[in-house]
Formats: C-alpha cells, structure tokens, sequence
C-alpha cells in the first residue's frame, strides 16, 4: 500500500519537491520548496515583477517586455504567422529575415493580440454557489452563464481581457484580468533557416543550433507602449548548474485525467490525430513541389503539422508505455480504494469516475461527427471559419451575454473581430486545397448517405465543391466581411455568397452534435472531475499545482544535461557546433549571413542550451531568468523524452531546450548589426562592443 500511495503523490503532482517539477500560478508559488533545494526564496515583489514582464501571444505562445518601450521578446516561430502574412513573393521575410532600421519600419501584424496579466482574483466561491445542486446540463449551462457574467463585470473595455480559468479541474476557478493590446508590430525577425535549423531531424532533440527568436512591439495609441516593469538581460547568461525560472503560458496538460480519459486519449483521439496530420502532411508536401510561390505560401502551414504530428507521437508512445500505464491504473485503483474505505467520502465522490468512464463511451459514438463539424480551431479553411463566425455572430451577439456560446461572449468579442477583419492574405490555391481535404474526410467518415454530406455536397465532388466556393466568394473582401458583421442577422440570412450560404445549411447540424457533446460529454467530465479534486483536496490538501491551462505559470530549474544511450549529453552548445552541423543544404544550411560573420564571431559563444525546468507546448517564447529575474535564455523546445510531459514529469531526462542569451546578443550585433535593438534590450551590454 505505501508502494501503491507513492504513485498516487507521483501521479497527482503531490510528491515532495525533490524533483524540479511543476507549473505552478503565480498566486501559490512554492518559493520555501525552491529555498530549500536551491537557498533562493522568490519574494512576492519579485513574483509581481516576472509576472507583470511576462506576455502570452493570443495564437498559442508566451513572450517577454524587454524594455521600457513595448518591446516583446518571443519565438520565430510563434511570429511565423505575422511574418509570413507579411511577406510577398517579392519579399519574402520568412527566407531573408526582417530588421526594422527605425520606429518608421515597424510593421503592424494582421493578427497577432499580446495579453499582461496584471490581477488573480479567486472566484470559487460564486461559481460553485451558481452550480450548486445542479447536475448535466444545467450545471454546463449555470456553470458558463455565471463565467461570462463575471468576465463582463471584469472587463471595462476592449484593451481589457478578462478569462474564467478552471483550475483543478473544477477544484478551483481564478478571474484572470489582462491588459489586451493588438496593436503588434515586427520589429525583428531571422531568417527561418536559422530560427528552424535542423528543422523536422532536429524538432524535440538536443543538442540544438537555432537562434528561433522575434521583437515584436506593443502599440498604444499610434506610440510604443511604456511598460514597467520589464526584465532586464544578464551579463554571463545562463552556465551549467545555475537555478533557473520559466515565466510562460504552458498549453493544456492531461496529468489529472482518470484511466478512462486516458485511454481514450491513447486508443481513439491520439491514431485518429495521428492519421490525419500524416495526409495532411503529405498533401502540403506535395503543394510545394508544385512550385516556389506555392511552397511559399505553404511553407508556414507544413511546418505547423510536421510539429504536431511529432509531439503527438510523443505523447502517444508514452501512453503505450505498458509501465507507465500500469502505474496510472495502479494509482487510481489505490485512490479510489481509500475513498471507498469512508462511506461518506464515498457517497460523494465515488461514482465519478463510472460516470466519467460512461461519458468517454458516449464520446466514441459521436465523435467523427463532432470533429468533422464542430472542430476546436478551424471549420474547414480560413474562408469558410469566416463565413461561420459571420453566420453565428448574426444569432449569438444579440442574445444576452450569458446565453451565448462562450466564444461570442463580450469578453471575447475585440479577438474575435481582431481575427475576422484581418488583413492577412488569403491564397485561393490554398484554400481549395484544405477546403477540398475537409470535405473528402467529411464525406469518407461520415458517409456518402449521411444526410449532411448529402445537404453539403450535392452532387458535387468535394474538389468541384471547394473550387467553386474559393472562387465565388467575396469572403476575401474585409470590407465585405465587415459590412456582413455590422449588418447582423438580417445582413447575413439574405446573402447569397455561397460561403455563407453553406455555413448557414451546416449550422444546424453542427449545433445539434455539439450541444450533445456538451450535454452529454463536457457536462460529465466537468463536474465529475471536480468532484475528484475535491476528493484530493480532501485528503491531501493544495500543496501542488493544477493542469496547464494556457494561463501564467512559473517553473524552476537548473541547467542540467541528461543521460542518452549510456553516456551524458552536455546541457549547453557552441556557435562553433552550428557550424560543424552546417552542410548547405536544408534544413542543415546555415544563411549568407552567418557564414559571412563566422570570423567576426567567438565560436565559443554558448548557443543553446537545456534545463530541468517543466514546461509544455504553450511555453515556447518563455523568458528563461536567474535569481536576479534577467534573462539567460529564451526556451523554443523540449527534448524527445519532454513530449510524454503531457502526462507527467520525469527529472531525469525532461529537458527544456532554449536559445542561450549570449548568442542571441552576439547575433544581433556581429551577424545583424542590429545597434538599435541591441542599444534597447542591453545598452550595458552594447556599449562593450
């Protein structure tokens, strides 16, 4: 039993913080557990300070203030997409790489939203009082009125954000309050072949040679934003055994789940996820091979599926790891036993992981349904996601903010319309392209009779189909998409525009399948699973930390190699091995620029480097800083054993993987000549040079 009690603390998150485990809020930093490993207590001053300098990026990313003028430290990669919808065939910034020489330069990004979190406010108690006694839907429905109802108490306007979170899952509920700004500009950007260096080989592996890094800028009111605080830049950087902080927004987690959320996850929405990214894999590899302009316009679109196809093969041979998996079962088995040992604890809370386990089977019945109509981030294309946030806007946004689906409540308006009125471009040939694909699944996994493929397709094929969709739309026209937004329901049920008039046709079905996900499925898990944090709490109290919910989290570490086949893997790189790696052709080519500057350069200089700081996808962007909150590094990846992380954290071998600070100064100012921003982010380090 003590044997079987071990893995439960494991599994839960609530062992001793022996190991450099966890993404901790802000609010319940264990900074006595950092004291006592590593003789630094992070005071509440300095906790207010690295949570005011810490950013998030709307798209899925974290991001630092560097300096007292909006200046926004992320990945290249989490900038592709302004980068990308900037550039032209004539200049193509992902290839060449772009400095803005003066504040004139700074180009704003179509898309991009950078959200400051600047108050926590616990708002358990008023959620559980609307919920109380309520069970299914009722408690869905009460539970997502009550939020937004709190959300537009929060929110005074639209450069203010205001988010639920659920914590715990359902044991806690936070009101995150964030200053909003969409005014971004580019500020900075390498060329991709060094940011991705390595490219798909190198993805999730050390040692690593990229300098995957971007500037962007806050705008307010026409001007760079002033912000204070900001971090400032570490004169050594980061070196072997240092203690070291991540300060980002880790995406989603799954280390509470039950056994039966678990092997849904490995039997049925893992493969299924698996198998579409590959064709979607090989349907964009074969669009570049079509020719440069499409390769182009694609390049960002491939990558983006190349990662997750790899980091959801990480995470799914971690579930198949047959001792693993037995220590998940092995650990809810022990828990449940000892609520079942207290009738009372057991009246509560033991049947919620029946229900849960019921819910996951409802869930494999309508499932290809809800993921072919109701899919989390983008109905079919980008022109088609238009046309259904138009179609749903004309029916949500007059209804009373509580009663809307979530994602119209007036919280969350000012990012849907940033999105919506976009300026980005739309590439006929690239649309057709996901557009056809969608519909081919549409028609594969739901059949050729099923009434909705029918009420779509006709007798179309879906190439013929997304064709002469693309082509006839006006959905291209941000001016016709504002015209449609302002104009409502009666705009929107009149049009003709074939996009909205297929969005209009699907909605129905789509919204059937998706209030029975959320009636029979989200309701479940939900409740259910707060029923089971506080089964935990119960016993064990809150000393550990909640599931990554893309909301600020900060984590600690040190600068650690780890053992690989039999022998150590040194925690730091050199410019020098970036250049041994260089072979001249991709994704093994180091740019013009670099080999030009190799005899300008220290070889020596760190490039990379790993630590045992917990983090997850979400992170990347994260500012890495010392004791003394200034930056070391900047964290882009994880190593290969990381992507089991979403399920647990191994010390051992868990690495994160960021860009060393020294190199990322010694670029700008012997590869780039970047005196402007190099004089912003480390004047006492330009002034050296």
């Amino acid at each position: 039993m003590k044997r079987l009690l071990a893995i439960v603390l494991l599994v839960c998150g609530l062992r001793a913080a022996r190991a450099d485990e966890g993404m901790w809020t802000f609010d319940q930093f264990p900074s006595e557990k950092v004291k006592e490993k590593y003789g630094f207590a992070p005071s509440r001053e300095w906790l207010d300070h690295v949570r005011l300098s810490s950013v998030r990026l709307a798209g899925g990313c974290s991001g630092s203030i560097v300096s007292p003028f909006g200046l926004v430290m992320t990945n290249h990669h989490c900038a592709r997409s302004c980068i990308e919808q900037l550039s032209t065939a004539e200049k193509d910034w992902m290839a060449g790489g772009f400095q803005a020489r003066s504040a004139e330069d700074e180009v704003r990004c179509p898309e991009i939203e950078v959200n400051q979190l600047t108050e926590i406010t616990d708002v358990t108690d008023r959620i559980n009082a609307a919920t109380r006694g309520l069970t299914d839907r009722k408690y869905n429905e009460a539970q997502k009125a009550e939020m937004s109802r709190i959300e537009k108490e929060c929110a005074s306007g639209d450069d203010v954000r205001c988010d639920v979170v659920t914590l715990y899952r359902g044991g806690r509920y936070s009101l995150y309050k964030y200053r909003r700004s969409q005014d971004v500009r580019l500020v900075f950007a390498p060329e991709s072949a060094i940011a991705f260096f390595g490219g798909d080989p190198d993805n999730f592996m050390f040692p690593r040679y990229d300098l995957d890094v971007a500037f962007l800028r806050i705008y307010e009111n026409g001007k760079p934003a002033r912000t204070d605080p900001y971090l400032h830049w570490s004169p050594s950087g980061a070196n072997e055994g240092d203690l070291t902080f991540v300060s980002g927004h880790p995406g989603t987690t799954s280390r509470l789940y039950t056994v039966a959320q678990l092997e849904y996850e490995r039997d049925v929405a893992l493969p299924d996820r698996l198998l579409r990214l590959s064709e979607e894999r090989g349907m964009l590899t074969e669009f570049q091979n079509r020719g440069p302009e499409l390769a182009r316009i694609s390049k960002s679109a491939l990558l983006g599926v190349e990662n997750s196809l790899k980091g959801l093969k990480g995470r799914y041979e971690a579930l198949l790891n047959k001792t693993f998996f037995a220590s998940r079962v092995a650990a809810e088995q022990a828990f449940r036993e000892r609520i079942d040992r207290d009738p009372v604890r057991k009246k509560v809370y033991g049947g919620a992981w029946g229900a849960i386990a019921h819910a996951k089977e409802e869930q494999k019945r309508i499932r290809k349904r809800y993921s072919n109509l109701e899919p989390s981030r983008r109905f079919w294309s980008t022109l088609m996601d238009h046309a259904r946030t138009l179609v749903r806007s004309a029916e949500e946004i007059p209804k009373p903010n509580e009663k809307r689906l979530r994602e119209f409540s007036d919280s969350r308006l000012p990012a849907l319309r940033q999105g919506l009125f976009s300026t980005a471009p739309v590439y006929d040939d690239l649309e057709i392209l996901n557009l056809a694909f969608a519909l081919t699944k549409l028609r594969e996994e739901l059949g050729p009779d099923d009434p909705v493929v029918k009420k779509v397709l006709g007798q179309d094929s879906p190439r013929d189909l997304a064709s002469a969709l693309v082509k006839g739309t006006r959905l291209k026209e941000v001016g016709f998409r504002k015209a449609l937004f302002d104009g409502g329901e009666a705009a929107v049920q009149v049009s003709t525009d074939p996009m909205i008039v297929l969005a209009r046709r699907v909605d129905p079905d789509a919204r059937a399948v998706r209030q029975n996900y959320e009636d029979e499925i989200e309701a479940v898990e939900k409740k259910n699973g707060e029923l089971i944090a506080r089964a935990q709490f119960d016993l064990y109290g809150t000393g550990t930390y909640p599931d990554a919910t893309f909301t600020l989290r900060l984590s600690y570490g040190q600068v650690k190699g780890f053992p690989e086949d039999g022998g150590p893997v040194a925690p730091v790189t050199t410019l020098r091995g970036a250049f041994d790696r260089h072979t001249g052709k991709e994704p093994f080519a180091l740019p013009a620029s670099w080999l030009a500057a190799r005899d300008r350069l220290d070889l020596d200089t760190p490039m990379d480097f790993c630590t045992t700081n917990d983090i997850i996808g979400g992170n990347s962007g994260s500012p890495v800083i010392d004791r003394e909150a200034r930056i070391v590094g900047l964290i882009f990846d994880g190593n290969i054993h990381s992507l089991g992380g979403d399920y647990g954290f191994d010390d051992s071998v868990n690495r994160a993987v960021a860009v060393h600070s020294a190199a990322l100064l010694s670029a700008l100012d012997k590869i780039y000549d970047a005196r402007r921003l190099l004089q912003e982010i480390a004047p006492a380090a330009s002034s050296d040079r």
